[in-house]
This record gives C-alpha cells, sequence and structure tokens, in this order.
C-alpha cells in the first residue's frame, strides 16, 4: 500500500478523507478506520446495507417499502446509511463521483468504488494466479548472472 508523497499532518476529523482517483487502498484503508472510529454501526451499513427496501404484499409481491413501513430501528440505520453515504460524496472528486452518482446505499458507493479500483473478486483470482505461475516459472537464464 502507497501513500501519497508530501507532506501529511494530522487530517480533520470532520471533513471526509478526499479520493481523487490515486492511492485507493490508502484511502480505502483510512477510510474504513474513520467509519469504524465514528461508530462501529456504520460499518455495518457500509458492509452489509441498510436494510431490505422490499416488503412482501397480501399477494406474495415485492414492493418497495415506504417511509410508514419501517420502525424506528429501521429509520436509525437509513440514517446512518445518509451519513455514510454523505461522507463519501463529499469526499470524492469528479471524476469517481461520476462513477457513484446513481447510487443510493453507502454499500453500492463501497463496492462500486471497489470494483473499480480493484476489480472483482474473479479478477482478483486471476491476478493471483497468474503472479503465483510467474514466480514459479522463474528461472535464471543461461549467461545470467546475479
Amino acid at each position: 500500500m502507497s501513500a501519497p508523497p508530501g507532506n501529511w499532518e494530522g487530517q480533520s476529523t470532520a471533513r471526509p478523507l478526499l479520493f481523487n482517483g490515486q492511492y485507493y487502498s490508502w484511502w480505502k484503508n483510512r477510510m474504513t478506520d474513520h467509519i469504524i472510529g465514528e461508530d462501529y454501526e456504520l460499518w455495518d451499513i457500509v458492509t452489509d446495507g441498510p436494510l431490505a427496501t422490499m416488503k412482501k404484499t397480501d399477494e406474495g409481491v415485492g414492493v418497495p417499502k415506504t417511509r410508514a413501513d419501517y420502525t424506528a430501528e429501521g429509520l436509525k440505520k437509513w440514517e446512518k446509511n445518509a451519513k455514510v453515504k454523505k461522507w463519501f460524496v463529499c469526499g470524492l472528486g469528479p471524476d469517481e463521483y461520476s462513477r457513484i452518482q446513481s447510487c443510493t446505499t453507502a454499500k453500492e458507493i463501497w463496492d462500486t468504488l471497489q470494483v473499480a479500483h480493484e476489480g472483482t473478486p474473479q479478477v482478483k483470482r486471476s491476478r493471483g494466479t497468474l503472479l503465483y505461475s510467474q514466480y514459479e516459472n522463474f528461472t535464471m537464464k543461461e549467461g545470467e548472472t546475479i
């Protein structure tokens, strides 16, 4: 994990960490720590999503829940989702914001950024397999010296 070059003094705990498209793994770790440090339940919202947004009618058909369908606990989770979503939106540069502007939950934003900058789990496995095979096939050629 590389950090951006420059003189880094203490960061504000009130402002979100700025991400402009570079040093994603650095930003990801710092943002994770920031969110967990604020409230661990916020991190649950990012990883699991706020709540189910659909309900079943008497006929068994799924329809979107209305605000009146949520309990006080459910509304609190959506409030926490809005808080984390605000940090993400305010902490992204224009190019990154264009990636996530249609996302409705903090989890969607987090997953979208992760896929954009790290790839899908399948891509990660493929990269790992490729690197492992390159390592296994690494040999010294005739006439080469250490």
